[in-house]
């Protein structure tokens, strides 16, 4: 187990000829000089040689799109004109499923006629976006549990603080950049990305999807503030995951030294109890440390959280007060592949723990789940932003699958590993907590990710309800710092809603425009494509009401699911038309 500190302990067309006369013949076309014969040849060994230097720049192992963005087909350039034309969190103790209806019937009175008409445009068998190749350059895999030794800077670099801009801090360096450059990401790309806790008979650790689901590995990020349930946490995922061998934990720790518990220290001494996961597993867990009045939210932490990602082939995140259930990780790595989609993101607001968990058998006592689908606009001091309201959970309409939904949850998220290294999360969006889950969705969605909502749930989360309440309470927030910090989160909400085109009516030239090639948008959709499917009016800050109704019916899912490219790399966007209109205007939400 290496615990990462900072090293000074701060966290922190023109002329065109006259007609000839009628009978008359054209004189004959006089013979080229030499010096034109010798600009043509020059011309065209221009042409060649400028088509082997763009051909030598796509060979190079950097594969981001912020190079040569000019390159990356007429998907970016309509993005672009589009933007000039056209102009983003889960509430942390508040029941986010006191979901509108938790029942185990389907109790909507209003009746849902299913289109007659396909949603979509089936006839279309082309895609505009850039499909090439990207030549992935990846850092070599050499063994699993990856090698975090703190000591090692060639693997730190310094960053400062995003709360003052002045704060030197050391943090981990990214495992690789986003490799999506800039178009879909193929397959062939996808498959490099992703360990085996065992090699094949070659001594090879990346074994793509030849890796048995068994030995695919996962890294655990989780984002921690003063939360004396981290450990628990901690514990939960691994005493009860199927293989906890090929789990990984990675925890950013904001804690205050001789108050707060570290979320690496196990709750007995080893020596008394060696049988818990913080024992068994030390060396799978990662700690990157920080003083807790440094703290500026979850989205830096989060951002920190990623950069202790090492290669590994799934990608969860979860709140630092969940319980997970018995074998969690084979069943949601299941549930994974039955999207027979690799750019599927599996994310939900969590059901609350309590009734939820078999005490003894640690088996699931649900047979129903949330899906995101209610989202609305609302104001603060931030500015206005869209906002997950309360979702609905019932049993599942679709059956053998997740299922298709527009939105993404910071609360629980499994994907492939590649989303994290395509999607990091923003390091300039200090004292963000709401908007943060429609920054990584929409930039997820352009990149061409999918969300689908869990049939099973595999985690639950302690609110501050019920009993819960007492103890959940007295947990600190990391909005004791907004004294220190004041004035950033205001500037911060600009940046994250112009990068996904929220707020056309902000300059520009108001917001931070830093490593948007790292923080930005993906080239295979755009952030209006995703607006006028789900109903979402970006200039009059509104919202097509009763989305749930299309959604959580799994009219979207058998509809859109109709479009998944055959090789399974998510779901081609350019051939949907549909633009949701509210069904019920005038009725409650």
């Amino acid at each position: 187990m290496d615990t990462i500190i900072p090293a000074d302990n701060v966290s922190v067309g023109v002329g065109s000829a006259p007609p000839m006369a009628k009978g008359k013949k054209a004189p004959p076309a006089p013979p080229l000089s030499p010096m034109k014969v010798g600009l043509w040849l020059c011309l065209v060994v221009f042409l060649l040689y400028f088509y082997g230097f763009i051909k030598s720049m796509y060979a190079l192992p950097d594969v981001g799109h912020h190079r040569f963005p000019f390159l990356n087909g007429k998907n970016w350039n309509a993005a672009i004109d589009k933007l000039e034309s056209v102009g983003t969190e889960e509430e942390e103790e508040s029941v986010s499923s006191n979901n509108e209806e938790s029942s185990t019937t389907d109790d909507d009175t209003t009746t849902l006629t299913p289109p007659k008409k396909s949603l979509v445009a089936l006839t279309s068998l082309s895609t505009v976006v850039d499909s090439r190749t990207v030549s992935a350059t990846l850092p070599e895999i050499t063994g699993w549990p990856p090698v975090q030794d703190a000591k090692d800077q060639s693997r730190m670099e310094e960053i400062m603080h995003p709360g003052d801009g002045k704060t030197p801090m050391m943090v981990p360096k990214f495992w690789s950049k986003p490799i999506h450059g800039g178009g879909l990401m193929t397959r062939e790309v996808a498959m490099k990305i992703g360990t085996c806790a065992t090699p094949d008979d070659k001594g090879n650790y990346v074994r793509g999807d030849g890796c048995p689901l068994d030995e695919r590995t996962i890294y655990f990020a989780i984002a921690s503030y003063r939360d004396f349930q981290c450990r628990q946490t901690v514990e939960s995922a691994f005493l009860r995951a199927k293989n906890p061998k090929r789990i990984r934990v990675g925890v950013v720790d904001q804690i205050v030294h001789g108050e707060d518990p570290g979320c690496d220290e196990p709750m007995e001494p080893c020596d008394t109890n060696p049988n818990q996961a913080l024992c068994l597993y030390a060396n799978q867990v990662d700690v990157f440390e920080m003083r807790a009045d440094m703290s500026v939210g979850p989205v830096f932490a989060r951002h920190i959280g990623h950069r202790l990602y090492r290669g590994e082939y799934y990608y969860t995140q979860s709140d630092a007060h969940v319980s997970y259930t018995q074998n969690w990780d084979a069943d949601i790595i299941q549930q994974m592949e039955a999207t027979h989609n690799d750019l599927a993101v599996l994310t939900t607001y969590l059901t609350d723990v309590q009734g939820s968990i078999e005490p003894e058998t640690y088996k699931s006592l649900r047979n129903t789940r949330p899906i995101m689908c209610n989202t609305d606009y609302e104001g603060g001091p931030q500015g206005q932003h869209l906002r997950h309201l309360s979702q609905p959970e019932r049993i599942p309409g679709i059956h053998g699958s997740p299922q298709m939904e527009p939105y993404w949850a910071a609360g629980y998220s499994f994907s492939r590993g590649h989303f994290v290294v395509n999607v990091p999360y923003d390091l300039y969006q200090p004292m963000i907590f709401q908007g943060e889950e429609m920054s990584i969705g929409i930039r997820g969605f352009t990149v061409g990710y999918d969300m689908y909502a869990p049939e099973r749930s595999v985690c639950f989360h302690h609110y501050a309800v019920g009993k819960n309440a007492s103890t959940r309470n007295k947990v600190p927030h990391f909005w004791e710092n907004a004294d220190h910090f004041a004035g950033t989160g205001k500037r911060a909400m600009k940046r994250l809603l112009g990068i996904v085109h929220m707020n056309p009516e902000t300059d520009k030239s108001e917001w931070l425009h830093n490593d948007e090639e790292l923080y930005g948008l993906g080239g295979v959709r755009t952030p209006e494509k995703f607006y006028e499917t789900f109903g979402i009016d970006v200039r009059n800050k509104r919202t097509e009401h009763h989305l749930c109704r299309f959604v959580d019916k799994g009219i979207m899912h058998n509809e859109f699911n109709k479009v998944l490219r055959s090789d399974g790399m998510g779901v081609d966007y350019s051939r949907i038309d549909y633009q949701f209109k509210d069904p019920a205007v005038g009725e409650p939400k």
